[in-house]
């Protein structure tokens, strides 16, 4: 039987540099990649009418149960990593599609929210631009040692931002609506209400996974106790945090700051209000975007594929 396969928004044109697709030749399989974002869901379905199987990359595209229910023929998705909120894994169940995920790097996305973190701490990016456009010297930043850390979520990446702000002098709060006291004692951190979390942190960075419980958590009571001296860090997810709340605590000075890596709608729209919110780091969803991650992912789904194709799918996900 002869498969078509199609690679979703692989925006840096990549894919084929990371697996050996023409691997799956044999199999008669027929891959077609995707850069561009589509533009709406019609568009989408139009793309895929045939497709048998697809990778999604991350959350970039999503895949209700509507969208799924006009694929007839898709019979495999495979999202890169072990969870995809876009994706009605219920929905793919009742219609007899496979999903799968696959590795990801551990150290990808908490290294890049410590990048923001010092950017934003030492005005790295406007010092950047100032001094290409022959300036010197217009910003005074602040020390982390000696202030204090709130980490929202200590899962897997929140433990190892508590470790990095730790290392770097930091006192270090967590909050999260499941967190224990033994969890937040191995971690080697304090575990403090979310409003006292807010209160005493001078940085605060998200980790949580967004889901209805956790969909707008950070609002503008969140940002006014932030106060005016404080930063928020967030590269999990856009809508953990209240966009409109967050540009007026920018604009009107509630919060000193923000290093934000994802945003309520992706890509960012030309005349997005964050970006001309002021004191801001911003970057394209970049958490992930790393050559050891993408072998993960591309890798890993490659594998998805080829388990499939022989009768024992592996890394599924069910819902």
């Amino acid at each position: 039987m002869q498969h078509r396969l199609a690679i979703l928004d692989d925006y840096q044109d990549v894919a084929h540099g990371f697996a050996d697709w023409s691997s799956l030749e044999a199999d008669g399989v027929i891959v077609t990649t995707y850069r561009e974002p589509f533009s709406s869901p019609e568009a989408l379905e139009s793309a895929l009418t045939g497709a048998t199987i697809v990778v999604a990359m991350r959350e970039r595209t999503a895949f209700p149960r509507e969208v799924l229910e006009k694929l007839p023929a898709l019979r495999l998705l495979v999202t890169t990593g072990m969870a995809n909120a876009s994706i009605d894994v219920a929905a793919a169940t009742d219609l007899g599609i496979t999903v799968c995920g696959t590795p990801g790097s551990p150290t990808a996305a908490p290294e890049l929210t410590w990048a923001l973190l010092l950017a934003i701490a030492r005005n790295i990016p406007a010092e950047d631009s100032s001094l290409r456009a022959g300036a010197w010297q217009h910003t005074v930043g602040f020390e982390l040692a000696g202030k204090t850390l709130g980490v929202v979520g200590l899962g897997k990446i929140g433990r190892r931002i508590a470790a990095y702000g730790e290392a770097f002098g930091m006192d270090v709060l967590a909050w999260s609506q499941n967190l224990t006291d033994e969890a937040a004692a191995e971690a080697g951190v304090r575990k403090v209400a979310k409003e006292e979390l807010f209160r005493n942190s001078d940085v605060v960075s998200l980790h949580l996974r967004l889901s209805p419980r956790s969909e707008g958590l950070v609002g503008e009571p969140e940002l006014r106790l932030l106060g005016p001296n404080g930063i928020l860090v967030n590269t999990a997810r856009g809508p953990l945090v209240d966009q409109d709340a967050l540009v007026r605590a920018l604009t009107e000075g509630w919060i000193a700051g923000a290093a934000l890596d994802v945003f309520d709608h992706e890509p960012l729209l030309a005349g997005h209000p964050l970006l001309a919110a002021p004191n801001t780091v911003l970057s394209p969803h970049l958490g992930y975007v790393t050559r050891e991650s993408y072998r993960e992912f591309y890798g890993g789904a490659l594998e998805d594929i080829k388990a499939w194709l022989a009768g024992s799918p592996v890394r599924t996900i069910t819902g």
